[in-house]
């Protein structure tokens, strides 16, 4: 039965989407103008991406929820297609862009396909979380299917090579498999089994092995994989408490790169300053505390997974992206929800939302 939407989380969303505008605005204007002779270009582009993700999360929302499960295999393997597809080489669908094939290429719009198997990925462990119930704590009829699966996404998201988005998604896979109830034991033995090809894969992929020295010791590479962090050190020290002034930073004048992308929260700090960056946060708390009340509150027990995997996967990807940018993780290439410049992320993303107010209408009051 509809009980309406959660107007919260609604109201969150819409203000970080907001703050979004203004930030990617704020810190593209200038390289934009120089480069592309237009300072709008990436806020039009932004404009155009929420567009039509507000207006996927607008048709999802008023869709009941429970009708994902039919689509949960199909959905599964369109992903899995995609990621396929950008992998071959002769079809010429494949955006190359440096050692890494992450794009899908059509002459209106490039598309990143992992962004969609992350929400393909969290659809699919909800579903199986509900349809096995207890008989996920069985290894065999229930651990192993969802991980087979799991795996061999994050296999193909490897190939592309992004090793950043392919271990946010183990990540995701061990944190629902949690809550959904999966022997403790299991969990532990996978990192472990994984630990020496996760190792292989960095030394192999020698822009992941530098990475991960930079951010151990960023000073011992200044101009080159240490700079982007140092840069972000310079512009959050020069925000202080209060920042600079909205529009006055410094470091987004080619400075800090990918400053309106993975970094952008770096070129907040420096602008609005601490004080700033804590309401951004503040934002992200309760964006999560309405996630978990919407699924604690789910009348069924896939609304129940399915709210706490598209949290966890929001949740998760924001507290990567600000570790990343206060280096406290190693670079990944993940976008702040909702306020960094991106495409497909920004519409995965609100897609992933108008499921929760899905599930917010059909739950429980409060």
């Amino acid at each position: 039965m509809k009980k309406g939407y959660d107007h919260i989380l609604l109201y969150t969303v819409l203000t970080l989407l907001a703050i979004g505008w203004i930030m990617v605005y704020s810190s593209s204007a200038v390289v934009a103008d120089i480069t592309y002779h237009d300072g709008f270009k990436f806020l039009k582009k932004q404009l155009l991406f929420s567009f039509l993700g507000l207006l996927a999360m607008l048709a999802i929302m008023k869709t009941d929820y429970r009708k994902l499960r039919a689509w949960t295999y199909p959905i599964l393997a369109v992903s899995i297609l995609l990621l396929v597809l950008i992998l071959i080489p002769g079809l010429g669908l494949g955006l190359k862009v440096g050692l890494a094939r992450r794009w899908l290429w059509t002459p209106w719009f490039t598309f990143q396909p992992s962004e969609l198997g992350k929400l393909a990925l969290v659809l699919f462990i909800a579903y199986s979380l509900a349809k096995k119930g207890d008989r996920i704590k069985e290894f065999f009829l229930g651990f192993l299917p969802v991980l087979a699966i799991s795996g061999i996404m994050i296999f193909l998201v490897v190939l592309e090579p992004d090793m950043g988005t392919a271990i946010f998604m183990g990540i995701l896979t061990m944190i629902l498999l949690f809550i959904g109830g999966t022997k403790f034991s299991y969990l532990l033995a996978t990192p472990l089994f994984a630990a020496p090809g996760l190792y292989l894969l960095i030394t192999h992929f020698h822009y992941s092995h530098r990475r991960i020295m930079a951010f151990l010791n960023p000073w011992e590479d200044m101009q080159g994989m240490g700079f982007q962090i140092i840069q972000s050190f310079v512009a959050l020290g020069s925000g202080g408490v209060w920042g600079v002034g909205l529009g006055d930073g410094r470091q987004k004048l080619f400075f800090l790169p990918a400053a309106h992308t993975d970094f952008i929260l770096a070129i907040l700090g420096e602008e609005v300053g601490f004080l700033g960056m804590m309401g951004i946060i503040l934002l992200f708390v309760i964006l999560i505390w309405r996630g978990i009340k919407i699924a604690l509150r789910a009348e069924d027990p896939f609304g129940a997974h399915l709210a706490m995997g598209i949290t966890s996967m929001i949740a998760l990807q924001a507290i990567i992206n600000m570790g990343v940018v206060l280096g406290l993780l190693p670079t990944k290439g993940l976008t702040l929800p909702f306020i960094s410049y991106g495409g497909t992320s920004l519409v995965v993303n609100l897609l992933g939302i108008g499921i929760l107010l899905s599930i917010s209408a059909r739950g429980g009051k409060g």
